[in-house]
């Protein structure tokens, strides 16, 4: 049978999944990195879904693009998009390995990723050469790197004038999207909303005003702060969150972000061996204030 385009409903998301989670174990043995493990393991494929669901199911939820590629019957690959405030970002595309020379990877990308004319175009992008060179060719180029850091967490002083708060997004959404626009230079109060759902948020103020805000869980992040120095205290409060819980803490950092670079260093934190680049049609946005969401599906 030939292949097939169809748009994708939330339906997918476990059949989408798997996809995703071959394609990333095959570029993890291509690029001799360790991204997902255990993948052909029945029980370890239920517990990676178990974590993973909310954020698929979230994100076919919201994409403004979802198409899936088919033939008899069975998903070969897809493709995302999310779309807010003038940014089109393309959150996933993954084709199945054996598929990657038929033709589905510029099927899918020509659906989900066509120029709609949005002001800012971006794909958090892993180094796969064939991806990469598809990607260029639409238009979006190599801004920065990303690493994930990593350590086991412990409670760290460090002295600040911040004041720090739970989020509740009824009272400090404003503020968080006048951060965004600065530093991002989109907003997406959708996007908040799951996070505060899902993940642990906090603000952090000085004079009665919001000068940053973060979640811990997951993976943790998004963080944004408007002045990069006050990323020590951001992140010890965070570490030590996490601390009282007996957990790990890691942040995905765009390493132009020197001030959250320097600290993570300096407390030993591990850099994970997979690498993703962020992509843009132009550059924008202040990255040395932010650090990403992890996993890095989307800024």
């Amino acid at each position: 049978m030939t292949i097939t385009y169809r748009i994708g409903t939330l339906d997918d998301s476990f059949s989408a999944f798997k996809v995703f989670l071959k394609s990333i174990m095959d570029y993890s043995e291509r690029m001799n990195v360790m991204a997902i493990t255990g993948g052909n393991d029945p029980e370890m494929l239920a517990s990676i879904w178990e974590k993973r669901k909310p954020l698929f199911d979230f994100l076919a939820q919201i994409s403004s693009q979802f198409w899936v590629a088919e033939k008899d019957g069975g998903i070969l690959g897809y493709a995302r998009t999310i779309e807010h405030d003038g940014l089109q970002e393309l959150t996933e595309f993954f084709v199945d390995p054996s598929q990657q020379s038929a033709g589905v990877g510029g099927g899918l990308l020509s659906r989900a990723f066509a120029d709609r004319g949005a002001q800012y175009r971006t794909i958090i992008a892993t180094l796969d050469e064939r991806a990469l060179y598809r990607y260029m060719k639409m238009g979006v180029y190599g801004r920065f790197m990303l690493k994930y850091f990593s350590r086991t967490a412990e409670k760290v002083e460090v002295q600040t004038d911040l004041s720090i708060e739970k989020l509740d997004l009824n009272l400090h959404l404003d503020s968080i999207n006048r951060m965004d626009r600065e530093i991002v230079e989109h907003t997406r109060a959708g996007i908040h909303q799951w996070l505060a759902r899902v993940r642990e948020g906090f603000v952090y103020k000085r004079g009665g005003n919001v000068v940053g805000y973060g979640y811990i869980g997951g993976n943790h992040g998004p963080f944004a702060v408007l002045n990069d120095d006050d990323f020590p205290a951001v992140l010890a409060h965070a570490e030590s969150q996490m601390a009282e819980k007996g957990g790990e803490f890691g942040v995905s950092v765009p390493l132009v972000n020197r001030k959250a670079v320097d600290y993570l260093t300096s407390r030993q934190y591990k850099i994970d061996s997979f690498s993703a680049i962020l992509m843009s049609n132009v550059p924008f946005g202040k990255f040395e204030n932010y650090l990403t969401f992890a996993p890095e599906f989307f800024l």
